[in-house]
């Protein structure tokens, strides 16, 4: 069984090395070609193009960058790929109804889907400690567990397409709204010259710690945001994606404006590709 997987970015690159670490066959697609390049002395297949890759494979993993470029490059205008008896599995952050949408744009090109987003980091990955959410038939999702458990020990059958989307908006929504929250509270103990690893050593012994929290203190106490793992104009994105989810369910999603506002205000920073801790140069800058 051999899986194609286009888009080699931060995250789709160390997925590509985790598959063919498994024994996978793999060949890769990514549209600089120079950042696929080096997966070559790794085992991997290098294609030139989306349809090299998919017509070589018989599974294809989807890590593109949003809808517009899945569609752009699945299923380019006059020219849709041959998914005939193929199996496609998207594994990045869409809305529920984009991925119902793919599903149904593969079913008529011949193939089959199913959604499979990801939670977790570049060091997640490396350490195949994902968390993957998994939306598909229940058959489909016990015959491609063990591809998934290349990229971590924790799979979750959630339901049918689009609810592992919407899952995976709900947990993103956790990023941005635990990051901000943080970012304030660090601020304040700053502001009143309060001992940090006092104040950190309180925080985790009381009901609102989280593990992010001790993740993220480094980068922000030294207002260092290279190398990251999940970028502030990423996490801007699903901001946008999570907003149009809520509004389509009905619910009151007002806190996100605040949340954009000040990722917008880290972008303005010069932090757009920096990792989303920088947001706590947005709420506390620096004076």
């Amino acid at each position: 069984m051999k899986v194609a997987l286009l888009g080699t970015g931060l995250m789709g690159y160390p997925m590509a090395e985790k598959l063919l670490e498994c024994g996978f066959p793999a060949i890769v697609y990514n549209r600089t070609r120079a950042k696929a390049e080096p997966l070559r002395k790794k085992g991997a297949e290098i294609a030139a193009t989306p349809g090299a890759a998919v017509n070589s494979a018989d599974i294809i993993i989807l890590m593109l960058t949003d809808y517009p470029a899945i569609r752009q490059t699945l299923f380019p205008s006059g020219a849709e790929l041959d998914l005939q008896n193929r199996t496609v599995i998207h594994m990045g952050t869409i809305l529920p109804e984009e991925s119902r949408e793919l599903q149904r744009s593969v079913r008529r090109s011949g193939g089959d889907y199913l959604e499979a987003p990801v939670l977790g980091s570049i060091p997640n990955v490396r350490e195949r400690r994902l968390i993957v959410m998994v939306g598909a038939r229940q058959e489909q999702f016990e015959s491609h567990e063990k591809l998934f458990r290349c990229f971590g020990s924790e799979i979750y059958w959630v339901g049918e397409v689009g609810k592992a989307a919407a899952a995976k908006l709900a947990l993103n929504q956790l990023i941005v709204s635990l990051t901000s929250a943080f970012s304030l509270a660090l601020g304040m103990v700053q502001a009143h010259d309060i001992d940090v690893d006092v104040f950190m050593a309180i925080l985790r012994h009381s009901a609102f710690y989280a593990p992010t929290f001790d993740k993220k203190l480094p980068r922000m106490r030294e207002r260092s945001f290279g190398n990251p793992n999940f970028p502030v104009k990423h996490l801007l994105k699903d901001v946008d994606l999570i907003h149009a989810a809520a509004q389509s369910a009905g619910l009151n999603s007002a806190v996100l404006e605040a949340q954009r506002q000040i990722l917008l205000a880290a972008i303005d920073m010069g932090f757009a590709e920096d990792d989303y801790s920088a947001l706590f140069n947005a709420v506390c800058p620096l004076k």
